[in-house]
């Protein structure tokens, strides 16, 4: 069980070269910018990384975080449990440049001044890991499907279409 809090900021470098490990919680409070879209949340994430060197000499970091979070339903607005989980692997990089040469495999993640940003690395993480919708189960939404409707018919767009050959009988018709 992860007990430990892991620092805002790291010396990546430092940890990869050593093949260090750094596992722990990190509060979900701190996360502004995952509040921003779907609110402020309580509880931790949990957090594990393995910085090392591959075969190429590239940088990188696997990792691996856990959440209970809770997000609004789509339907009624009203917080909905959801446990969300990501496995990533990032390649170190102090520019852009450095980004685009990473393989398909590794996502860049920069490292400014040999200092890493681990908060925002992980909020990051975080936010791409979130579902796109969630809703609660029919039965439990406060909003039901009856609610979703105008509660009017949709009217036809088409109006009903004539035959063309109805002009042809009229005209048979009248001689």
């Amino acid at each position: 069980m992860l007990t430990s809090r892991l620092p805002h900021r790291v010396e990546p470098y430092r940890l990869a070269a050593r093949s260090e490990s750094l596992a722990g919680l990190m509060a979900l409070e701190d996360f502004g910018r995952l509040a921003e879209q779907i609110g402020r949340q309580a509880g931790d994430c949990r957090v594990w990384l393995d910085f090392g060197v591959d075969a190429q000499g590239r940088r990188e970091i696997r990792g691996r975080l856990e959440a209970d979070l809770q997000l609004p339903c789509r339907r009624c607005l009203e917080p909905l449990a959801q446990h969300v989980e990501s496995e990533f692997l990032l390649g170190m990089v102090t520019s852009d440049a450095l980004a685009a040469e990473l393989p398909s495999t590794h996502e860049p993640v920069l490292v400014e001044n040999e200092q890493l940003n681990l908060l925002a690395m992980v909020e990051d993480e975080l936010i791409l890991s979130l579902p796109q919708v969630v809703y609660h189960d029919e039965t439990q939404c406060g909003v039901s499907r009856d609610q979703l409707s105008s509660g009017e018919e949709a009217e036809s767009i088409e109006p009903t279409r004539v035959s063309p050959f109805e002009v042809l009988r009229r005209l048979k018709d009248k001689s």
